[in-house]
């Protein structure tokens, strides 16, 4: 059993992306006294079926919908890089960013995309967000001699990450028991309006019904009545 952390980072390309992936998981951490903090990698411009809707309204609406979600959960602060949905790229900038995110925060934990598999389509957003992040953390955040403007300008030390969780992995290998703490995940997913359609327009409980169908499944691999499913890496001091 993975004991809670005292601080984690949840590096996410998309707003929902996180509820989606680990909510249960970090709201059982919040409750547990974790310090749990959002790097949003993109603005969700593009994530819409609404042709009467323009990239810049969706990426304001997306914006508050993750503040929300977020403050639904108590994550401590949400940092939105904003880059236009389906348009990350490996870049040094990019890189720059989540190590920056890393030293400061000091997490014991980052969450982040399993950059790792097979299957074809898995979004390039997510490929992207969960490699930067990976490289970001090792050797990246660890050694002061990448980016040391964030040491001279910022006083943000080099950080070692002590665990790495990826979500959406094709080989997970530890499983987190969120029973207690589903409906908390599913009461942040409404909150993702533009995406699930508004609470009150769900009498029948469609989605909470969905989650739970999936934590049950994951669940049931583990022995738990619910659960969410990652990859874990330990780093070696």
């Amino acid at each position: 059993m993975f004991k809670s952390p005292g601080s984690a980072l949840v590096v996410i390309p998309h707003p929902d992306d996180g509820e989606i992936g680990c909510g249960g998981t970090t709201a059982k951490w919040i409750r547990e006294g974790c310090k749990v903090f959002y790097l949003l990698c993109t603005n969700g411009d593009k994530g819409s079926d609404d042709r009467g809707i323009t990239s810049a309204s969706l990426a304001s609406v997306r914006s508050e919908e993750q503040l929300a979600a977020a403050d639904s959960l108590g994550v401590e602060e949400v940092i939105m890089l904003g880059y236009p949905d389906g348009e990350l790229e490996d870049t040094k900038r990019f890189r720059g960013e989540v190590v920056k995110a890393i030293r400061r925060f000091k997490p014991e934990v980052v969450i982040c995309p399993d950059p790792f598999r097979m299957t074809p389509y898995w979004h390039r957003d997510h490929r992207i967000c969960g490699q930067v992040t990976v490289d970001a953390i090792f050797p990246y955040a660890r050694d002061y001699l990448h980016f040391p403007e964030h040491l001279r300008d910022d006083g943000l030390e080099p950080h070692k990450v002590g665990s790495l969780f990826l979500v959406g992995t094709e080989s997970p290998d530890i499983y987190i028991d969120i029973s207690d703490s589903i409906d908390r995940k599913i009461e942040a997913l409404y909150c993702h309006v533009s995406q699930v359609g508004p609470k009150d327009k769900d009498p029948h409980n469609t989605l909470g019904n969905r989650i739970r169908e999936r934590a049950q499944e994951t669940g049931s691999k583990a022995d738990y009545q619910y659960a969410e499913a990652f990859r874990h890496v330990k780093f070696g001091t």
